[in-house]
């Protein structure tokens, strides 16, 4: 019997849990505006993608660390999940959306990468026996079309091709692992000790993948222009190495644990409308007027998922109870491991 099936659940915090998410997905969208100024001067994303993830690490080094006192063989046991998700949920998922964007439009790309939920709803039906509700099905139907209008794909002269679609759907599995794999670490591991480490790992591959020749690592011209203001590299890249990034990671987790991979999932497409704000105020990009609805069906689905979720029995969801203590609790070792391929 594992350590985590020893102890007891704690009380869900669902509007706590809520904040968190927002807060996260809304941290996670400064990347866009803020990564748009290295582009335009020149810089690969790869470049942009490489030192963001690595300063971050550094930035989350010295806390992960105090983080871990006491806990470092809780770390050892979920070594492969830590390892995991810095591979799919930090390296695999930049990797695959930007090349993804090399043979696809933006919106097209963002639109693959954001089927995360719906895949993890198919995931859970199919793995765990989970059928989707009538609300839950609402709430997908609504997320879908709301990306499609506020990312613009049929209306912005979007462009396909198999291979980009391959990548895309990567990333969204990538992006699925993100969340599964935050869900399903042991208690003992603080939320820090994951984004930490997951850095760390993704840190590591994206370096090896930019030595290898694998990754574009091209750096732009050293001045940039931000919000009409000339400003050094490093201003933008600081902005999205520790809000994006370090903030955003641990922010995400602690978001995971506290609702559930689905309802997390779906909360965090709202990184879509966060970008459109950002664009707004930094870079005067105003949305356009059917944005605004786009993004109302995307809330509208996030509403309808999480009050769903809400009317699910306390432990009659094995994989995706808002507290993911309940996996470990239903589940064997090997059932646990099984749901993420190593």
């Amino acid at each position: 019997m594992s350590p985590t099936t020893l102890r007891q659940a704690p009380p869900r915090h669902p509007v706590v849990g809520l904040s968190v998410a927002l807060v996260s997905a809304a941290a996670f969208a400064t990347s866009g505006a803020f990564a748009k100024s290295l582009l335009v001067a020149g810089w690969a994303p790869g470049s942009v993608v490489t030192l963001r993830i690595t300063l971050a690490a550094l930035v989350l080094l010295v806390p992960t660390l105090l983080a871990l006192r006491g806990r470092w063989g809780a770390m050892r046991r979920n070594a492969w999940v830590v390892v995991g998700y810095g591979l799919t949920g930090v390296a695999g998922c930049q990797l695959a959306y930007f090349y993804a964007v090399t043979h696809l439009s933006v919106g097209v790309a963002l639109l693959l990468e954001y089927l995360a939920p719906v895949l993890i709803v198919l995931w859970l039906w199919g793995r765990h026996r989970q059928r989707p509700r009538r609300l839950t099905v609402l709430g997908v139907g609504l997320a879908v079309i709301g990306l499609l209008l506020v990312l613009d794909v049929v209306g912005g002269g979007a462009t396909v091709s198999l291979v980009g679609v391959l990548w895309g759907l990567g990333a969204a599995v990538c992006l699925v692992l993100y969340f599964l794999l935050a869900a399903h670490v042991d208690d003992d591991v603080p939320a820090l000790g994951l984004a930490g480490g997951g850095l760390t790992v993704g840190a590591v591959a994206l370096w090896v993948a930019g030595l290898s020749g694998l990754l574009d690592t091209t750096r732009g011209a050293s001045d940039v222009v931000l919000s009409g203001v000339v400003v050094p590299w490093w201003v933008p890249i600081l902005v999205i190495a520790l809000v994006a990034a370090a903030f955003a990671y641990v922010t995400g987790i602690v978001a995971v644990r506290l609702l559930g991979p689905k309802v997390a999932s779906f909360v965090a497409l709202t990184e879509v409308l966060f970008a459109v704000l950002f664009a707004w105020i930094v870079l005067a990009e105003l949305p356009a007027p059917i944005q605004l609805v786009g993004g109302a069906l995307i809330v509208g689905g996030v509403v309808a998922v999480r009050a769903d979720e809400s009317r699910r029995p306390h432990g009659s969801d094995p994989a995706d109870a808002r507290d993911p203590r309940s996996t470990h609790t239903a589940a064997s070792g090997d059932d646990a491991t099984a749901a993420h391929p190593d």
